[in-house]
């Protein structure tokens, strides 16, 4: 069926900042794709990432590329040929979604032969600081079951050790993961590893560069290694082999749900550990993930807890419960 599209870029502040290895930022910019005929509409939402050579003007490019093809009868299965992995397919790709689900009269698990999904539990993140403020920020969550720990600073103050050392005392009855964004050398990797299994981490996210990850295939895991910026679609998986024990899995990295339902089946056949990540974002671009989170034994999707303020309608959260969508949001 012939559609129309549209296209908009709208940024939502973040309360505060949200610092990685990489950078901080105040707020959240997205473009939201949204494809249309007379009576439906779909919507989808991505998060361009620099990381990975994107920005707003390229990917915005990318998805208008495709107005042509998409008023021609470009359909989920030729828009994955048609663009690569990233955040311009990942926000057509919900948005067909979406839009199918709506004129079928379905919901999108239904389309997917996937089971009614449930209410999850998400990380919630702590941001890379000085031990001292990761510390208060840790306790100020501590209710939470399950906290995501942004690490690979400086070596001051104590360096990740230390900070890994001060949350952990800060809410000792947390679960907690670590995310090191591939911020750690190779020279620390051992004593930063070993830290973290002395705070009771249960997983660390990418500690080293993508590209520069040998060294993971050469020591001991006191802790699962997840894959988070060596791991894009289905064709990475192989790489991780003998170096990563789980895989985070992005709708912005894989390049849709499409892709990310299929790469989950065939990271689980390489035995690897499923985590379902998100980019900050609002429940727009969650809404998609919490299908793919069902299968996931870790659930980060707390883009829109670290908003100042979500769009309307959103996902609702009670703590660190995220229970699916309404049809009105996605889906």
């Amino acid at each position: 069926m012939a559609l129309s599209l549209s296209i908009a870029v709208e940024s939502f502040p973040i309360a505060g900042t949200f610092s990685i290895s990489r950078g901080a930022k105040t707020e959240a910019v997205v473009v939201v794709a949204m494809v249309s005929d007379a009576q439906q509409a779909g919507r989808g939402e991505c998060v361009p990432y620099a990381r990975y050579g994107e920005s707003i003007a390229n990917v915005t490019a990318a998805i208008e590329a495709m107005r042509e093809s998409l008023a021609g009868g470009l359909d989920r299965a030729g828009l994955q040929r048609a663009l690569p992995p990233g955040a311009a397919r990942n926000a057509l790709d919900c948005a067909l979604w979406d839009y199918e689900a709506k004129r079928g009269g379905r919901r999108v698990h239904e389309m997917a032969g996937l089971p009614a999904p449930k209410p999850l539990t998400t990380a919630f993140t702590i941001s890379l600081s000085d031990p001292q403020t990761m510390a208060q920020a840790a306790a100020r969550a501590a209710g939470r079951p399950l906290l995501k720990i942004k690490l690979g600073g400086d070596a001051g103050h104590g360096g990740d050790p230390a900070r890994i050392a001060a949350v952990r005392a800060a809410a000792p009855g947390a679960t907690l993961v670590v995310d090191a964004n591939e911020g750690w050398p190779e020279s620390d990797l051992a004593a930063n590893l070993k830290a973290c299994a002395a705070a009771g981490v249960v997983l660390v996210e990418q500690p080293l560069p993508e590209g520069r990850d040998d060294a993971l295939a050469r020591i001991a895991h006191p802790i699962p290694i997840c894959a988070d910026e060596s791991a894009h679609d289905r064709a990475s998986l192989d790489a991780l082999k003998g170096k990563y024990d789980a895989v985070n899995i992005k709708l912005d990295k894989a390049g849709g749900l499409t892709e990310a339902l299929a790469m989950v089946e065939a990271a689980q056949a390489a035995g690897l550990t499923i985590m379902a990540g998100c980019m900050v974002a609002t429940s727009l671009a969650m809404a998609p993930a919490v299908l793919l989170a069902q299968s996931a034994r870790f659930t980060d999707l707390d883009g829109p807890l670290l908003l100042a303020q979500d769009r309307t309608p959103g996902l609702r959260y009670d703590g660190s419960l995220v229970f699916p969508p309404d049809a009105a949001l996605w889906g």
